[in-house]
């Protein structure tokens, strides 16, 4: 086990809420325990029962004065989190009262724990692998089911036995090479070169599969981003809102009425879409405000996932909207036309449509359906989108040690053809080992866990 000393963090979010819990976890967890918590149910007056919830007295332990009235439980190694003792006090929510607990323990001998350090001593005591670890926070940072369902499916493991199964035809085909090193007076049996050919091969395949899985895996747990853009009025702030089901931008008749980016996660079939509802773009700004959201709304073009561009189906084609979908012509977007309930005065011939048209109406939300439907459709086809493989990955990070992985074996197939020494091939093998040890955390250095780690919230 991978004992420390002993840590303690708020684990729930500082504000007004019902319940506000203090996680401290190390060998002197019970011990601070006793000192904090004064419950009549604790056995023998004072100690802990495992993985049972007491209520009590919250008190400070320099003066024994009362912090609130909550409950404590003792989780006793190894059955816990951190396969460490683990305490959990509970109290009142407040941005005060929590911090008041988190000092008590803290004035009992508990350190304050750096960001992620509960999860880093899980991984670090066995309880969790590092892709495992690394899940936790997508969990935490999941905005629609489907990215849930992913991280759910890395938290248990699917990645990591996927990686096993790949790891086990490595090992032996490297078992085959140094075999041949320990024994070059043996003439090697052409069923052994066949028997490493087979085995390189199936990792190679399955490397590959994994890698197919990215575009769509990256999708699902980072969401993508669609930028509205158009002229002053062209219904931008109404899709908006239509889309999100909220008032969340204000809508108004007054031209530049949004100065500024606004923006709104919204799920399209599980899809997280961050939708970005930009300052009507016009030739002539009325002020230096609105000019600097036009410049905005124009940078955030070329970084969006994909633009759509609004325009006013009652009104008839302009030089300007004509001018804005020009500037547009590099970026491919979807044509989006407005205000579709009422009367149609625009002729579309003269406006390119890259990536189709669809007429809505925010009023009457017609349309509004389909035009989701067409965002989902774009992302599914530009992603090769298959979340549905035992084994997703959506981590740059994995990404780019299973390209190292890949680029190792083809090394060794490369190097093999020279006829190099089972010596250099044996290293090639390794290296490529080495590297998917690097995904769950059997090869790795201290610098990649305060890397990994860091990006953890405090009291996980």
């Amino acid at each position: 086990m991978y004992i420390r000393d002993t840590i303690a963090a708020i684990a729930t979010p500082l504000g007004s809420g019902g319940v506000g819990i203090v996680r401290v976890s190390g060998p002197d967890a019970e011990q601070i325990g006793r000192k904090l918590f004064k419950g009549s149910g604790t056995k023998n007056g004072g100690g802990f029962e495992s993985h049972r919830l007491f209520y009590g007295r919250l008190v400070n332990p320099l003066d024994d004065g009362l912090i609130d009235e909550g409950m404590a439980v003792l989780m006793r190694a190894p059955r816990s989190y951190t396969r460490e003792d683990v305490l959990e006090l509970h109290c009142h929510g407040g941005y005060y009262l929590v911090r008041a607990v988190l000092q008590a323990c803290i004035s009992a001998g508990a350190r304050l724990a750096e960001p992620g350090e509960f999860t880093r001593r899980a991984f670090l005591n066995g309880r969790i692998d590092l892709a495992q670890a690394e899940s936790v926070m997508d969990l935490i940072a999941s905005r629609t089911e489907r990215s849930l369902s992913l991280a759910q499916s890395q938290r248990e493991g699917h990645l990591s036995r996927a990686l096993a199964a790949l790891k086990a035809p490595l090992v032996e085909s490297l078992a085959l090479v140094e075999a041949h090193i320990d024994f070059p007076e043996d003439e090697v049996d052409p069923a052994v070169f066949e028997a490493i050919e087979t085995g390189i091969a199936t990792v190679s395949a399955g490397i590959s599969r994994l890698l197919a899985t990215f575009a769509s895996g990256k999708v699902l747990r980072d969401g993508v981003s669609v930028l509205l853009l158009g002229l002053p009025n062209a219904g931008k702030s109404s899709l908006l809102n239509a889309l999100s089901g909220t008032d969340r931008a204000i809508v108004s008749a007054l031209p530049g009425t949004t100065r500024d980016l606004i923006e709104e996660t919204v799920s399209l079939q599980g899809l997280p879409v961050k939708v970005i509802d930009a300052a009507g773009i016009r030739a002539h700004h009325a002020d230096c405000v609105e000019q600097e959201g036009v410049r905005r709304a124009l940078d955030k073009a070329s970084e969006a996932d994909l633009l759509l561009l609004l325009v006013d189906g009652t009104a008839p084609l302009s030089d300007e909207l004509l001018e804005l979908a020009t500037s547009l012509a590099a970026l491919p977007y979807l044509l989006v036309v407005t205000k579709s309930d009422l009367p149609q005065l625009l002729d579309l011939s003269g406006l390119a449509a890259p990536l189709g048209v669809c007429s809505v109406s925010a009023k009457s939300r017609a349309g509004i359906d389909r035009l989701a439907a067409q965002i989902y459709d774009h992302f599914v086809q530009s992603s090769a989108f298959s979340s549905d493989a035992a084994a997703v990955i959506s981590n740059v990070r994995h990404r780019d040690v299973l390209v190292r992985a890949q680029r190792s074996l083809q090394d060794f197939a490369d190097n093999q053809s020279l006829g190099l020494p089972p010596e250099l091939l044996a290293l090639d093998l390794r290296t490529a080992l080495a590297a998917l040890g690097e995904i769950t955390g059997e090869t790795t250095t201290d610098d990649l866990l305060d890397l990994i780690f860091s990006s953890f919230c405090i009291g996980k």
